[in-house]
């Protein structure tokens, strides 16, 4: 069991994605845990950015690229402008719970522990994954050919969620 831990850790490529995996998780957690609202957008743009870091090591450069352009910059400022321009009474402080945090951890201690048994006794069969010469040339036409319909549904969701932000906002002000 420890020399399968040493052999995924002898690898520079494992070690990113372990580092990588270990931030987002972190982001994640601290983005749940955290109390203002300001401090939560900026565990999850660390969760975003190391998602890219994986979408990277993954040979998916795009993908990750669109994952920094998009979720850790757009979206991320999108909120950021959406907090600033409301009205904020005060925060609401939590009543203390002791017993709320070590069984946080005796939950995420154990799902670790069950995550690692199942890896640890599976057996994986290995192939050789052969990618395209080039990824966003293979996404484009993909995306542009057999799913160019999804594709339009969603920018005229998007328009439509745009309007109706648009909308609400324009109630909230009278």
């Amino acid at each position: 069991m420890l020399a399968n831990i040493g052999a995924f850790l002898s690898s520079g490529e494992n070690i990113a994605f372990f580092v990588f995996a270990l931030m987002a998780i972190g982001g994640a957690i601290f983005m749940l845990s955290l109390t203002k609202v300001v401090h939560m957008l900026v565990a999850l743009a660390l969760t975003f950015l190391s998602m890219a870091g994986l979408y990277v090591i993954l040979d998916a450069e795009f993908v990750a690229f669109v994952q920094i352009l998009i979720y850790s910059g757009a979206i991320s400022i999108l909120m950021i402008f959406g907090i600033m321009m409301t009205k904020h009474q005060g925060e609401e402080i939590e009543p203390k719970r002791p017993w709320h945090n070590a069984l946080l951890f005796i939950g995420a201690a154990g799902l670790f522990g069950i995550i690692f048994y199942v890896i640890q006794t599976a057996t994986l069969t290995t192939g050789e994954f052969k990618a395209p010469e080039d990824n966003t040339m293979e996404i484009g036409k993909l995306l542009f050919s057999q799913h160019v319909i999804p594709f339009e549904l969603m920018s005229v969701l998007l328009t439509v969620a745009f309007i109706g932000a648009i909308i609400i906002a324009k109630r909230e002000e009278e």
